[in-house]
């Protein structure tokens, strides 16, 4: 009332009254003043209502039919905590999302407005019932919010997503360990509907994503694979997926902490054949402590493994190590009983020459000095050319039945007693065969490791 007045007072004026009017109402009602989120309540109640939507039923199939619903999967890698070898599980943590199509939740998107609705409580729309078939400890994150979303999208298209931590079990073959590849499994199956009402699917494109720069403290994630593993029982066919996640094993931590300590126990026994004979209380300490050593080795090595019922490369290693130390004592208490022996054979040619020595004072002149008598008759007294010509003969026999000597007999007589002999011959003979060892060890399972894994 107040603007017509003041156009009837200024004629002029009315022309831009009229404009500011106009103005105004194209600004209230302009599409850009709607408030869209108001809009999604009302689609909410709308497609949601208790009347309409009810979530105990499946979606229908491809194109309306009443063919199994279809739900592809897709999941994204985020972490792998740990891959333990005695309870053989590994622990991942992981984004899991599932998409699939229900007509009932179609909606209008208002000109494109409304690209998605987004929902916090899966209670209210239906759920494919997946589940973890090789799963032992699972939990959802709810810090600080439960993480959790459904988004609903203009078509009907419906996806779930949310973010969960795992222990899955995975049974490993430790033959080759360590030098050996493990392939670890994620299963998801549905656990109620059969092939016939619900199939899962992996996303075409790339179902699996994992995080960038993975670290594992003593594996390596080589590849992944996946695959469909449907699987038949007393209650029908159920539908199932399968990743295989594919480890490598570090093998430096193994060889410093295992094989390197290992050799150099069998080394440090070895020192026992360069100590003296005599020396009977430092190398039986010395054989003593590298055994006990290697014993505690083998049993530390053996604690962080499960009891299996197969001989383990590990083992392979560690019982060939402990042998070598132990012939290393068995070495010396042979040497020790060689040179008892040695002893005992010189005390016995040393009697004996004592004894030859004796033999050889001619008794008739002891009876000569005794009597005086000149015209006593010596029968038993030998010419010494006699003598001589019979240790002529001996040489000649002696020298006749000696075999000639090689060169590592040649090499051996250097050493006058039988214990030295051992000795020299084990400080070539232990390094050898534990080098043979180690060349036929080394090649075995690097070799079978590759094969396996072609």
């Amino acid at each position: 009332m107040f603007i017509l007045q003041a156009a009837a007072m200024w004629p002029g004026v009315l022309p831009l009254v009229v404009l500011l009017i106009f103005l105004v109402h194209l600004s209230r009602c302009s599409p850009g003043k709607v408030n869209y989120r108001e809009k999604e309540k009302e689609v909410l109640d709308d497609i949601l209502g208790e009347k309409k939507y009810d979530a105990r039923i499946r979606p229908s199939g491809e194109n309306g039919t009443d063919g199994p619903t279809i739900v592809s999967v897709n999941i994204f890698l985020r972490s792998i905590s740990k891959i333990d070898d005695y309870k053989m599980e590994y622990s991942v943590q992981l984004t899991f999302r599932e998409q699939w199509l229900d007509e009932r939740l179609k909606f209008n998107d208002y000109g494109g407005r409304l690209k998605y609705l987004t929902l916090t409580e899966s209670s209210r729309v239906w759920m494919p019932d997946l589940f973890f078939s090789n799963e032992k400890e699972g939990h959802f994150h709810e810090i600080i919010m439960p993480n959790v979303y459904i988004r609903i999208f203009p078509h009907g298209s419906v996806l779930y997503s949310i973010r969960i931590s795992l222990t899955l079990s995975c049974p490993m073959n430790l033959k080759l360990y360590p030098l050996d590849r493990q392939t670890c499994s994620l299963r998801m199956a549905s656990y109620g509907w059969t092939t016939d009402d619900l199939v899962f699917v992996w996303k075409e494109g790339d179902p699996v994503q994992v995080v960038k720069n993975l670290h594992l403290p003593r594996f390596t994630l080589e590849k992944y694979l996946t695959d469909y593993c449907n699987s038949k029982t007393n209650t029908g066919e159920y539908s199932c997926l399968k990743v295989d996640l594919l480890f490598k094993r570090e093998f430096s931590y193994y060889l410093i902490q295992i094989y390197i300590p290992c050799c150099m126990l069998v080394i440090v026994s070895w020192v026992s054949f360069w100590l003296d004979q005599s020396a009977v209380p430092a190398r039986v300490s010395l054989g003593v402590t590298t055994l006990l050593t290697m014993a505690t080795q083998t049993s530390g090595i053996n604690a962080s493994l499960p009891p299996v019922s197969y001989t383990k490369a590990i083992d392979v290693w560690t019982g060939v190590c402990l042998t070598f130390v132990f012939g290393a004592l068995l070495e010396f208490a042979l040497v020790n009983y060689a040179s008892r022996s040695d002893m005992h054979r010189e005390n016995m040619k040393k009697k004996y020459r004592e004894t030859e020595h004796s033999s050889s004072v001619d008794p008739t002149t002891e009876l000569l000095e005794q009597d005086g008598s000149a015209n006593f008759q010596m029968p038993l007294v030998r010419h010494p050319e006699d003598s001589i010509s019979m240790d002529k003969i001996r040489q000649c026999e002696v020298h006749m039945q000696t075999p000639k000597k090689n060169c590592c007999r040649s090499w051996l007589s250097k050493f006058p007693t039988r214990s030295k002999r051992i000795d020299v011959i084990s400080r070539i003979t232990f390094p050898l065969v534990f080098a043979l060892f180690n060349l036929t060890y080394w090649s075995t399972y690097l070799f079978r490791d590759e094969a396996e894994n072609e």
